[in-house]
């Protein structure tokens, strides 16, 4: 596919962190308004480029680090509501129909804004976000939960209160390693006694037994990332596979990965886009979605990492096609919004491509 028609096509991503898509230019800007004074440059394209080079260390731990310069411009409710705006612009730009953008409200209190303020600047900027692109995109918010921190639970009880009123769902994020998803099993069962949707991290930076905790302990619905699944896969000379008991039972359920190419590299997670598990996991029947993760510290967006798929891979308009249904299916939405973006939006978007 050409680039042009590649941003053309529509598409959904699930995965996206708000504090990792700033404009470096805004970043720059709210840093002065701030009197923060450690950013490493002034100049945004410089900025841009030290945040791409910082996360290519081959470590998540490392990969983490570049958000205290973003978090720390995000303190204040005109901040949040400005780059919360900016996100769904950005995003609606690169065709993006449906986003998912999680962040930690427990991350933006330094200068004094509760949780539930935090929340609320956050969509105030969203639907600001949504009015700009004339309704060209609908933007729902992931409240995420610290691995690292005991706040879990007070987030999941978060997002039940704002749910309906453009908060999706819960999500837990951070250091995989020494932070095993089950200490947070309070937040867990809040969210399912509430009938709250959640997502968590895992298989990133830790094996499938991360995987196999999220979802058989925890009951996660998706998987953010979720590339590590390989490790319950036998490969043979002859290229057939042997799924074990929890790749079966994370395809069969149709439990959603969302898979992160670029960011998977930086990370470690992934050698190459070449070599990346999303091609052997999309062809043995995985529920497979694309997405961006930090389009700022990854250097990406959904167009760039759909052209990595076209060229790795020879992906064409009908498998982007299959994995951004798969993503719309996967939404934490009401069935009838999920069934009306796929049939007004992304069927008739494909096809026309194809024509």
């Amino acid at each position: 596919m050409h680039l042009s028609d590649i941003i053309r096509a529509p598409k959904v991503v699930l995965h996206d962190h708000l504090d990792g898509g700033l404009r470096p230019a805004t970043i720059i800007e709210l840093a002065h308004e701030a009197g923060y004074r450690d950013l490493p440059t002034q100049d945004p394209d410089r900025l841009a480029v030290w945040f791409r080079e910082a996360a290519d260390s081959g470590s998540l731990e490392r990969y983490l680090e570049t958000f205290a310069h973003t978090c720390a411009v995000m303190q204040t409710r005109e901040a949040l509501e400005r780059v919360a705006a900016e996100c769904a612009e950005d995003l609606a730009a690169d065709g993006v129909v449906y986003a998912e953008v999680r962040y930690a409200p427990e991350q933006h209190q330094e200068r004094g804004l509760s949780l539930d303020a935090v929340v609320e600047a956050v969509n105030a900027g969203l639907r600001e976000g949504e009015r700009r692109t004339g309704g060209r995109i609908t933007v729902r918010a992931l409240l995420t939960g610290m691995r690292h921190t005991d706040r879990s639970l007070e987030i999941a009880e978060l997002t039940v209160a704002h749910r309906d009123r453009g908060v999706a769902g819960f999500d837990i994020a951070g250091g995989e390693i020494g932070n095993p998803p089950a200490r947070h099993l309070p937040a867990f069962r809040h969210l399912k006694q509430h009938s709250c949707h959640f997502t968590i991290h895992a298989g990133e930076a830790v094996g499938a037994e991360s995987i196999h905790e999220a979802v058989q302990v925890c009951g996660a619905e998706r998987i953010g990332h979720g590339v590590r699944i390989t490790d319950d896969i036998q490969v043979h000379d002859d290229g057939t596979a042997t799924l074990g008991r929890l790749a079966s039972y994370v395809r069969d359920n149709r439990i959603a990965l969302e898979v992160c190419p670029t960011s998977n590299l930086q990370t470690g997670a992934a050698k190459s886009y070449d070599t990346h598990p999303i091609d052997l996991l999309r062809r043995l029947g995985f529920r497979v979605t694309l997405n961006t993760d930090n389009r700022l510290v990854s250097g990406t967006t959904m167009s760039e990492e759909f052209r990595h798929m076209s060229d790795a891979f020879g992906y064409g308009p009908e498998v982007f096609e299959e994995l951004t249904v798969a993503a719309a299916e996967s939404a934490f939405l009401p069935l009838p919004e999920r069934q009306r973006l796929i049939e007004d939006l992304i069927r008739p978007g494909y096809t026309a491509l194809r024509r």
